[in-house]
């Protein structure tokens, strides 16, 4: 992944929850309608992790290492 990719993955979290805030759930709608996934926290999910969601509803488990988002598992 470039330099590019991860600063747009690292930065779609804090995008992804200023919009749920300020527009419902419209950010989501559209990451999904683009064909991205959204990176979410559930309260079970584990410390410096994240669940990164697909359009077709698959879901990961990813935390970052070194810069990059590694999958720890499917969920």
């Amino acid at each position: 992944m470039d330099s590019t990719a991860a600063a747009e993955e690292k930065d779609l979290g804090d995008l992804l929850i200023e919009g749920v805030e300020r527009e419902g759930d419209r950010a989501v709608r559209e990451h999904f309608a683009a064909g991205r996934a959204v990176y979410y926290w559930e309260e079970d999910t584990p410390k410096d992790h994240a669940i990164r969601k697909y359009p077709d509803g698959r879901r990961e488990l990813v935390r970052r290492e070194a810069g990059k988002v590694v999958v720890v598992r499917s969920l």
